[in-house]
């Protein structure tokens, strides 16, 4: 949840890439990021894979003019509108794009191989028929910054009464990966996307974050049946803000657009 989603970066960099901001090439370079190769499968009026630069082009020729996210989790079909083939699958990754102008959405799968600290890691976007329609439970980037804070205030008042503490090595050791992800990210946006949507995208992984530390606190203790209830009934409502805050953010180039 704290780190930024692969559908993420290819919906903020091809939004980028049809407002004319950025070269293709740039486009398909920040969305494979620190990925091996990025490639699409099932793209119309392709027989086999091809490479995210012709994949963009071609998506915007058959009259796609946005990009959204949809981050999915079960129970809670976040930015999906159907149809149920394309939700499955994109609940399955936990995530997806779903593209605007035209029907088609993608789904990442991902594969790893190799020793911890020299992973190579390949994607393939399998492009799908999607139902032009409204996404599902998407909130507009003003009504997810002002549910992020009070999701996160009530939390933590709960948290504290539960005596849950984000300490401990294992809570230090992630602070720092998180801080280096932070420095590293000089931008978690593509240009052309408002600063506001940065701000409520930088507030949302903070707040992942502080779900997962809170989650995992304890450094192994054993945890009572009755408070792993009460921490996860404290915490699933503010894991649900925040991903709808992300979503809001990746989206909010396409309905500003659409505003205007």
């Amino acid at each position: 949840m704290h780190s930024q989603p692969r559908s993420g970066r290819l919906a903020s960099w091809g939004n980028a890439l049809l407002a004319g901001l950025v070269s293709p090439d740039d486009a398909a370079l920040a969305v494979v990021g620190g990925d091996a190769v990025h490639r699409v499968a099932g793209l119309p009026g392709e027989s086999g894979q091809v490479g995210l630069t012709l994949a963009l082009g071609r998506l915007r020729a058959l009259g796609v003019t946005g990009y959204r996210v949809a981050l999915p989790a079960p129970g809670h079909p976040l930015g999906l509108s159907g149809p149920p083939e394309f939700n499955e699958r994109a609940l399955e990754a936990e995530e997806a794009v779903v593209a605007v102008g035209a029907p088609y959405g993608l789904v990442p799968d991902v594969t790893s191989a190799g020793p911890e600290g020299d992973v190579h890691v390949e994607v393939v976007w399998h492009c799908l028929p999607v139902r032009e329609g409204v996404p599902a439970d998407v909130p507009s980037l003003g009504e997810a910054e002002r549910e992020l804070a009070e999701a996160l205030r009530d939390a933590t008042e709960v948290l504290s009464r539960l005596d849950v503490a984000a300490s401990g090595p294992a809570a230090q050791a992630a602070l720092d990966a998180y801080r280096a992800r932070a420095s590293h990210d000089a931008s978690l946006l593509a240009p052309g996307y408002p600063a506001r949507a940065a701000r409520v995208l930088e507030l949302a992984r903070r707040v992942g974050l502080m779900v997962s530390l809170a989650y995992e606190s304890g450094d192994g203790a054993a945890v009572s049946a009755s408070a792993m209830a009460a921490r996860v009934s404290a915490l699933r409502p503010v894991e649900r803000v925040a991903r709808r805050a992300q979503v809001a953010s990746y989206n909010a180039y396409v309905e500003d657009r659409e505003r205007r």
